[in-house]
Formats: C-alpha cells, sequence, structure tokens
C-alpha cells in the first residue's frame, strides 16, 4: 500500500463533510458514546458506493445522466431534511437526557447510513479514485480494490470518531448555555441546508 493513497485518503476524510457535521453534532447534543455510533453508521454508508465500484455499477451511473441525477436530488432532499429537523428541535441539551432517554443506537447509525449512501460524490470518488493505485491487469484487482477500500473506510470511522469526541468534550459547556445550544443547531441545520444547495448546483 502506497503512502500516497493514505495520504490522499486521510486528506480526503478529515476535510469536513456531511458525515463529519452529522458525527460532531451527534457528539455535542449526546455525548461521546452517540459520535462513535454515527461515525460507525457514516463509515456503513460507504459500504454501497465501495460495491459499485468493485462491481463496476459505478461506470454505469457515471454513464447514466438520469440515475446520477436522482442520486444526486435524493441527498440534497436529505439534506433538507436533517437542516429541517435539526432547526425545529428544541429539546434541552443535558447530561441527564443522555443518561435517561438516548437516541436508539440503530436510529442515529441508519441516519448516518443514509447521509453516505445519498451522496454520489462518493460514488464517483471511488470510481475515480481507487482504480489509479489498482494497476490494470493486476491479479485479483477487485480483492486489492476491496482491500484499499476498507483502509479508506478505517480512516473515515477514526476520524468521524476523534471529530465526534472532540465535540463531546465540550457537551457540558454548551449545555450549561441554552443561547449557544440554540445557536449551535442554527449553525448546524444553516451548514445542511448550505451543503444540500451545493450538491443541487454541482453539475
Amino acid at each position: 500500500m502506497s503512502i500516497e493513497f493514505l495520504l490522499t485518503s486521510l486528506v480526503i476524510v478529515v476535510t469536513p463533510g456531511t458525515g463529519a457535521l452529522y458525527t460532531v453534532s451527534a457528539g455535542l447534543a449526546r455525548g461521546a458514546r452517540a459520535s462513535t455510533v454515527a461515525a460507525f453508521g457514516c463509515t456503513l454508508g460507504i459500504v454501497p458506493h465501495l460495491v459499485a465500484a468493485v462491481t463496476g455499477l459505478a461506470a454505469l451511473l457515471n454513464a447514466s445522466a438520469v440515475a446520477f441525477q436522482t442520486l444526486k436530488y435524493a441527498g440534497v432532499g436529505y439534506l433538507l431534511y436533517l437542516a429541517w429537523a435539526t432547526l425545529r428541535d428544541r429539546s434541552a441539551l443535558t447530561v441527564a437526557e443522555q443518561d435517561s432517554a438516548p437516541r436508539p443506537a440503530l436510529k442515529v447509525i441508519t441516519t448516518g447510513v443514509l447521509i453516505n449512501i445519498l451522496n454520489p460524490k462518493l460514488t464517483i470518488f471511488f470510481f475515480a479514485f481507487l482504480p489509479q493505485f489498482v494497476p490494470a491487469g493486476t491479479p485479483g484487482a477487485w480483492l486489492r480494490m476491496t482491500e484499499l477500500s476498507g483502509v479508506f473506510m478505517l480512516l473515515t470511522f477514526v476520524v468521524f470518531a476523534a471529530y465526534g469526541r472532540f465535540a463531546a468534550a465540550f457537551r457540558d459547556r454548551v449545555a450549561a448555555r441554552p443561547a449557544v445550544t440554540t445557536g449551535l443547531r442554527r449553525i448546524f441545520g444553516a451548514a445542511y441546508a448550505v451543503l444540500a444547495g451545493v450538491l443541487a448546483l454541482e453539475a
């Protein structure tokens, strides 16, 4: 495995996107455990893109404008839903809330999975990025692509979990200031909406 692959993957993963934003939001709202679960969900959401790239479905998606646009606008719609849900949330942000009525892990994971499944940029990334590190004619190329994808997923989980736990470390300070909590929700809601707009305007 080349150092170029590791460095490029790390740069891509560290660059904040919807998955990182969701993990940070989970860390601030529900603590370190929830942020780790959210990071796991976002990582699972990469699997369909991995499978598409390895099996060649990414080529079909890339060639079909209708398929790509459908996936893109589904992602836009989901990001707008997240923006709306975040802005309308009026629940208190307290440690007691985390202990007595935590959000079901399955729901946190499902949201994380959907965020990355509905991200067409991931499919394009795998289709355009992985082949550069698997020379044509390589025996067992699909196995090599799967191995590299696994490394990318591991980096994603570690970086996202670190983002979430860093956010969770400031949770108590945020919870003690209702105005800060409201401001953060507005920031996250606006960020989801902006990301939706950027995705919608991309060719």
